[in-house]
């Protein structure tokens, strides 16, 4: 068979795994505690002058 042939085992293979429900997970939410920080660097006005730099080379 050539690469790119239909294959119908396959092809039914895969029907039936994407047609199985997996409900063996965990269904409960995870909570998370804590604070995010970031930097953001420059300002919106430095990036957007970097960027006008960046467009006309």
């Amino acid at each position: 068979m050539s690469m790119g042939a239909y294959d119908e085992d396959e092809h039914e293979r895969r029907e039936q795994q994407s047609s199985r429900v997996d409900a063996d997970f965990d269904d409960e939410r995870t909570l998370y505690h804590g604070d995010v920080e970031y930097d953001s660097g420059d300002s919106t006005e430095a990036l957007l002058d970097q960027f006008e730099q960046i467009k006309s080379n």
